[in-house]
């Protein structure tokens, strides 16, 4: 009898194999907090002035 709890658990059958629906819920959340603070970060006016800049000199390479 205590063979077979013993492989049970071993095997990765015990009570912690995966995420539940809370953890779930909570990373998405905090995945879509981040995405907002980037999205806010990346069309601010300074960022944004750089991108530009950035893609500007890019386009106007001489080769």
């Amino acid at each position: 009898m205590w063979s077979s709890r013993f492989a049970r658990h071993s095997r990765g059958g015990g009570p912690d194999r995966g995420m539940t629906t809370s953890e779930y819920a909570v990373g998405t959340i905090a995945a879509c907090a981040f995405a907002a603070v980037l999205y806010k970060v990346v069309t601010s006016g300074t960022v944004m002035s750089a991108l530009q800049s950035l893609i500007k000199e890019a386009l106007d390479a001489k080769f």
